[in-house]
């Protein structure tokens, strides 16, 4: 992973000017700086409308109570692609608005999870599904508890208890 990192940051400069002098000879110099001011301009002003739709849907979530994985993960690209984007430079800029469209981001979550898996062989889950690559269920601890101090007996079943305060809980398993 260092050395990708290391390539990756001596190459993409070496890419940029490279670009820049191209397209600079092709098209002119006040163009292609024009172009990278309306990149960063189009990018900032996506980068919000994306990031407030992503937030209202992270809090929709929050309120039915279940953990906004997607939106979260979605929040990180969109800080990456902002970030590409206000950058200066043309294959900076082509990965960051690629990394606006939802399917880019899926295929990259998709990405991301296979080689976390393959790497570390644990299980990662993503819109409730997951994968355990050993075939066990990780660590299972049994163990046997005993109620003191409690004026009635418990209910012989748990179908008897009382619902806890929040029937909406994602953890609470219908009958």
């Amino acid at each position: 992973m260092g050395l990708f990192l290391l390539i990756a940051f001596i190459a993409t400069p070496i890419v940029e000017i490279a670009l820049f002098i191209e397209v600079g000879d092709h098209f002119g110099l006040w163009p292609t700086l024009a172009a990278v001011v309306l990149t960063a301009i189009i990018g900032t002003a996506l980068l919000r409308w994306q990031g407030v739709a992503t937030w209202t849907r992270a809090s929709q979530s929050l309120q039915r109570g279940v953990f906004p994985v997607n939106e979260v993960f979605a929040g990180l690209c969109l800080v990456a692609a902002g970030a590409l984007l206000l950058t200066p430079g043309f294959l900076t800029d082509t990965i960051g608005f690629l990394i606006f469209l939802p399917p880019v981001r899926v295929l990259l979550a998709r990405l991301i999870k296979r080689a976390v898996e393959r790497r570390n062989g644990h299980k990662v889950w993503i819109n409730g599904e997951g994968v355990d690559p050993s075939g066990q269920h990780g660590d299972i601890i049994d163990g046997e508890y005993k109620l003191s101090g409690q004026a009635t007996p418990p209910p012989a079943s748990l179908d008897q208890r009382p619902s806890p305060p929040n029937d909406n809980s994602p953890w609470r398993k219908e009958p």
